[in-house]
């Protein structure tokens, strides 16, 4: 990374993945950084695991932060094909897209990978507050004129919009693209790691589309299933872990141990699963999204975080070599952004949609192979 060319001011919105890794990149070479989120925790807690393929590895070590991840998370370099009674089928090795000097993947629990990205985004240096919003922006040809819900206000040369797959921001500079289902959700909860699980293994078929787990340290794991989406009102908070258990006692292996250790509703997540992808641009004069507010795909290859880790490397890239924060280097950002995210965002749909259509014959392996194959390069 380059220095900035001249004293600059960026205001980010939102502190996941997306945010964070701009604001460090950014004030790290000298960029006048401020962060807003509106959780008042940073949103520290929430989230069971994560998987880590080595493309989103490449762009954490260059945050600095590679050591202390390698350390919280469980790395691995093989993924398994398993059936419905837990006999595994297939051992793939799995493609160092970060490089032959990063793991293949890491798996990690969710809270940890972002107390690493909130700590880094503090020590250096941008200015951080917490439950507060953007509730105007008034831009010119300079720059930005943001009202906070707190009643401050702020000028800035840019903003960068990295408030998640609902964003307020993206509504507020008239980009009308929202995130659609498609038609299946994931039940994900934490659970302690059998010795036996030293990767993910997966099994397509039985009482859901899709069940797995992954390591995400020596003592835990995250598991989770696929199936069809519900209404979420139809099914109670309280009862989640009976129905994510209903879910996975279909399943042998490593299954039953990890079934029994599913007993706590509060800490089981259900979503659905959703794609969105902005097309044209990313930007509207000095406002320009990042991450999930730009793109979104299901977790069907593991590339949500990675795709929004590699915007933030690639935005930061590109304004730290620009002497003008203009409209021809916002523009740069998404043409360089846009095939590899599309291809991504459709890949993980395709592999969804086969599942719901019945398609048994799907080349489920060979597509994310290519897909995963093509993030070796540099993003």
């Amino acid at each position: 990374m380059t220095t900035a060319p001249a004293a600059r001011s960026v205001l980010v919105i939102g502190g996941g993945a997306a945010g964070n890794a701009t604001a460090i990149l950014l004030r790290r070479a000298g960029v006048r950084v401020d962060l807003i989120e509106a959780r008042d925790d940073w949103n520290a807690t929430a989230g069971s695991g994560i998987t880590l393929g080595g493309n989103a590895l490449r762009v954490l070590r260059e945050l600095g932060v590679w050591p202390q991840v390698e350390e919280s998370g469980f790395g691995f370099g093989e993924v398994g094909i398993a059936a419905v009674d837990g006999t595994v089928l297939h051992v793939a090795p799995d493609l160092r897209a970060g490089g032959d000097d990063l793991p293949a993947t890491v798996g990690m629990q969710r809270p940890r990978l972002q107390q690493i990205l909130i700590d880094a985004v503090r020590s250096c240096g941008t200015t951080v507050r917490l439950g507060v919003t953007a509730d105007s922006l008034d831009q010119d040809d300079e720059g930005v004129d943001v009202r906070f819900s707190d009643g401050s206000r702020g000028r800035y040369d840019l903003v960068v919009a990295a408030d998640g797959l609902n964003s307020a921001t993206r509504t507020a500079i008239g980009i009308t693209d929202k995130p659609e289902p498609t038609g299946m959700a994931i039940w994900r909860a934490a659970a302690p790691r059998p010795a036996a699980v030293t990767r993910t293994d997966l099994a397509y078929g039985g009482p859901a589309f899709i069940a797995g787990y992954c390591p995400t340290s020596e003592d835990t794991l995250y598991a989770y299933v696929v199936e069809r989406n519900r209404d979420r009102a139809s099914i109670a908070p309280e009862t989640y872990a009976d129905e994510m258990r209903r879910l996975t006692s279909g399943y042998g292996g490593a299954w039953p141990e990890i079934t029994a250790s599913i007993t706590d509703s509060s800490v089981i997540n259900y979503t659905w699963f959703d794609r969105m992808l902005v097309e044209g641009s990313w930007h509207r004069g000095k406002v320009v999204l990042v991450g999930d507010a730009a793109h979104c795909c299901p977790p069907t290859i593991a590339q949500g975080a990675a795709m929004s880790l590699e915007d933030a490397l690639v935005l930061a890239e590109l304004l730290l070599a620009s002497d003008v924060w203009d409209d021809e280097v916002l523009q740069s950002y998404y043409d360089r952004r846009i095939p590899r995210v599309r291809a991504v965002v459709d890949a993980s749909v395709q592999i969804g949609q086969w599942q719901l259509d019945g398609v048994r014959d799907a080349d489920v392996p060979g597509l994310m192979g290519r897909t995963m194959h093509m993030l070796k390069e540099l993003p």
